[in-house]
């Protein structure tokens, strides 16, 4: 029986990105932790605090020994964390003389949560992954399209003509930025945790430095300024980022619906998916995805910024809730950023019906083009109340805007020429420029 949709055989491959949720299986969370056992036995004994046998010794004990979840269940039920009787198991494995220094001188937070960065490492290469294959589609949307034109709304009602290439390229732009934010999550959050049972690493007296230093090395982690095991800001940091993320790809799956729907018809996402008892129905399901998964995580993020509030020098309850709320945010941002990738690339552009539905408005939705080209004749308020009551007769009479205006006003406005909304597009090409410059700087 599964507890949670994305454990479940029937909802996880709709919900999840199996490269991402990989990292948060039992499995994986066992071996980051027996590889940081490992690391710190080889760095102590690097620093002559335990015998050079003793650190080969459980190094390879811990790089061949398999533990499985349910072996650590009970421990855990008691301890509230895994790692004493992951300790245990390992000493057993390592046997005499040698198991005697497993562990020495950290504590079960220090593996835990060095554990966890080793595969948010991982996480983040992936998510990056995602990120660089959804900008190369965008990218390649914003110049196909960049004198497509299409109606843009604006609380939900129709405004002015833009250009369809303008659109994804405000979703790359943002798209762009969180790959620009990525270097400083990186330098905050890939960073060891080390502290010992009160975050001074007392047990190891002189070298508690040096074995520090030559921990970080051996992972590839730099070292903490001050532990942070109950100062959480570099992943809260983090969580907001994916927070960020999902919320990106969320409005862009709510565009992708709204422009989807049968009455405006405008893209189609991929081949959808169909409806139990109406064989007309082509269901956005990706793009309903996107958005499910972005309210998601800016439900969980308040669980992360409660986490914060941790007491003294060990949280066990706050520390739970990072536990139940971190990798749902996680492999939540690997399955969006699949999805959105996908749905993307395989996005059907219907330009004809952009048109289309630009030119059913009878131009309504170039009053403003209408108003600013009449106020180089006449005062703006006057051009736009002129504007405004041609909008109700061509609403009334069921005409065009400017036949409208061309019989009422009397002006030299060549109003035939100023129909075509692709001449109301503004500076859409310079910035699209813009954005398809800023991309060049990450796809280099």
């Amino acid at each position: 029986m599964s507890l949670t949709a994305i454990d479940s055989q029937i909802t996880a491959p709709l919900l999840t990105d199996p490269a991402t949720a990989a990292l948060f299986q039992d499995a994986a969370v066992i071996h980051s932790m027996l590889e940081v056992e490992g690391a710190l036995a080889l760095a102590e004994a690097d620093c002559g605090l335990i015998p050079e046998e003793a650190g080969t010794a459980i190094w390879a004990a811990s790089a061949k020994t398999t533990i499985e979840p349910a072996a650590l269940a009970a421990g855990t039920t008691k301890d509230g964390v895994p790692v004493p009787a992951l300790v245990a198991a390992l000493r057993k494995a390592v046997g005499d003389p040698h198991g005697q220094f497993v562990h020495w001188g950290a504590t079960s937070q220090d593996i835990a949560d060095t554990g966890l960065v080793l595969r948010l490492r991982k996480a983040l290469d992936l998510h990056e992954a995602g990120l660089r294959k959804l900008a190369s589609s965008l990218a390649g949307l914003a110049e196909a399209h960049r004198q497509t034109p299409l109606a843009a709304r604006t609380r939900m009602q129709q405004a002015t003509p833009t250009s369809f290439g303008l659109k994804a390229a405000v979703w790359l732009c943002a798209v762009l930025r969180h790959l620009d934010r990525l270097p400083a999550i990186r330098e905050r959050l890939l960073v060891l945790s080390f502290g010992g049972a009160s975050g001074n690493l007392a047990a190891l007296g002189g070298k508690a430095m040096d074995v520090e230093a030559a921990l970080a090395r051996r992972l590839k982690l730099a070292s903490a300024t001050a532990p942070w095991h109950t100062v959480r800001d570099s992943l809260i940091d983090y969580a907001n980022w994916l927070a960020l993320v999902t919320g990106t790809l969320g409005k862009i799956g709510t565009d992708i619906i709204l422009l989807a729907q049968n009455e405006v018809a405008e893209v189609r996402p991929g081949s959808g998916g169909g409806s139990s008892t109406m064989p007309n129905k082509v269901n956005p399901v990706a793009a309903e995805l996107l958005v499910a998964l972005a309210r998601q995580n800016a439900t969980l993020i308040s669980s992360m910024h409660q986490a914060s509030l941790q007491d003294h020098e060990r949280s066990g309850a706050a520390w739970t809730l990072e536990w139940l709320t971190l990798p749902q945010m996680v492999i939540g941002t690997g399955a969006a950023l699949a999805h959105g990738a996908a749905m993307i690339s395989e996005l059907t552009v219907n330009a004809d019906q952009m048109r289309a539905n630009i030119d059913a408005s009878n131009g309504l939705l170039l009053a403003e083009a209408a108003s600013f080209a009449l106020a180089e004749q006449m005062p703006r308020p006057e051009a736009q109340a002129l504007v405004k009551e041609a909008c109700k007769t061509a609403v009334s009479e069921k005409r065009h805007l400017f036949d409208v205006l061309s019989e009422t006003t009397g002006t030299s406005v060549d109003w035939e020429a100023l129909k075509d909304p692709a001449r109301h597009m503004g500076a859409s090409d310079a910035m699209i420029d813009r954005v398809l410059e800023s991309y060049q700087h990450f796809k280099g």
